[in-house]
């Protein structure tokens, strides 16, 4: 049973074992990649039924281009479907839609499909889907420190002034709330350079499940998990 007053605010999700997922039953690795972009679509319908806020998808990060270059093609044209085939659906819905990351070096088309997509659904008022593409919690953390470098040079800020919460303020999304929960797939313990600032007091969940088998259950099973733990923030 799920209550729906301690409901996670924000979610995110590490998406682990479409490549194995697929090699267990004799396809390429991109057969995985297929199914698990697949599975995003009913997570998120599923996210929504729960009244969660947020959900954050970690879809490809800043490590990822080392991988064989017809996986990360494959990847790139997956991405740009998803984003020309459901971005109308999720505006149907009123699900605002956002990303996170460095746009150098993904395909042009790629990052004018990610505009359009955001700022059609900028004004929506239901679940935000926030997709972590050409993501790194550490180029994060970088970029966030050449922007405060930047305001100083400015004279918008002096370095004395630095705390935690001017720091976050230069993060790629300042407005969003931190992550109440994150999950991760494929039995992987290991946050895996993901929101690395972020995280600081999230709840950690895993689960042996690869992703393309990760169900609606399985997130409701996450959920009513989180609800048993009790989040003291460093306090008694």
């Amino acid at each position: 049973m799920i209550d729906k007053n301690n409901v996670p605010k924000h979610v995110a999700i590490i998406m682990d074992g479409n490549g194995r997922w697929a090699t267990q039953r004799g396809l390429p690795r991109t057969a995985g990649h297929r199914a698990g972009i697949r599975r995003i679509r009913q997570i998120i319908k599923c996210a929504s039924e729960l009244d969660i806020k947020i959900i954050t998808f970690f879809a490809f990060s800043t490590e990822n281009w080392q991988r064989p270059r017809r996986e990360v093609n494959m990847l790139m044209r997956a991405f740009f479907n998803f984003l020309n085939n459901e971005i109308r659906e999720l505006h149907k819905n009123n699900i605002r839609f956002q990303t996170i990351g460095r746009h150098k070096p993904l395909q042009p088309e790629i990052i004018r499909r990610i505009r359009e997509a955001e700022k059609l659904t900028a004004k929506n008022t239901g679940l935000t889907v926030v997709l972590a593409l050409n993501y790194g919690g550490r180029a994060e953390i970088v970029d966030a420190a050449k922007q405060f470098a930047q305001s100083v040079y400015s004279g918008e800020y002096r370095p004395s002034q630095l705390d935690e919460k001017i720091f976050s303020d230069f993060l790629y999304a300042p407005s969003l709330p931190e992550p109440d929960l994150l999950i991760r797939t494929s039995g992987e313990m290991r946050i895996s350079n993901f929101l690395l600032w972020e995280l600081a007091y999230t709840e950690l969940y895993f689960t042996e499940k690869y992703w393309p088998d990760f169900t609606k259950g399985d997130l409701i099973k996450a959920v009513s998990e989180y609800q048993k733990r009790q989040r003291r923030f460093g306090r008694v």
